[in-house]
């Protein structure tokens, strides 16, 4: 359900429209944002009536890429645009124009994936993947070799630090 119905909506569309009223006098007077009175207004221009009735619409992943690219090739804003295809929420394709650019359109074809992901799939990202033995193997042996590497070189820098102090007349610590 809507917050506001149809005939709020459009008494104050008509009271911008034939009062005379401003958008900031006429949102006051019904307790709303400017933005979605403006809104309103957008949609009322360019598709009447049916353009600030209330309807969940989903639209097809091919319907989306035309919306985003016909944005792109007549250089229109993502309000201008809702209005243009009487979509409700102008966050809507701002939403789509982001997963074109990052996912490319092939992004905007695949279903929405919507709450949070099963048990099964969550158990597959937190698994490791098991390496081959061979691999595994020589990773430790490399580690190994890598600590006695470390070990060696520490007690060389002791060491050679030690002569610097007994040249310099200092006492070992």
């Amino acid at each position: 359900m809507s917050k506001y119905s149809l005939e709020e909506k459009l008494e104050a569309i008509l009271r911008v429209k034939n009062d005379g009223m401003s958008i900031r006098q006429s949102a006051k007077v019904l307790g709303i944002d400017q933005i979605k009175l403006s809104q309103w207004i957008r949609l009322y221009d360019e598709h009447g009536t049916k353009g600030i009735t209330n309807s969940g619409a989903s639209y097809d992943g091919k319907f989306k890429i035309m919306v985003v690219e016909y944005m792109h090739t007549n250089h229109l804003s993502c309000r201008d645009t809702a209005a243009k295809f009487c979509i409700k929420g102008t966050s809507t394709v701002n939403k789509w124009e982001r997963i074109y650019y990052e996912e490319g359109p092939e992004g905007l074809l695949k279903p929405k994936r919507r709450g949070r992901p099963s048990k099964s799939i969550m158990k597959k990202k937190d698994s490791k993947k098991k390496l081959p033995k061979q691999t595994e193997e020589d990773l430790i042996a490399e580690v190994q070799r890598l600590r006695m590497e470390n070990e060696y070189l520490k007690k060389l820098q002791a060491l050679v630090q030690e002569r610097i102090d007994r040249e310099n007349g200092k006492k070992p610590e």
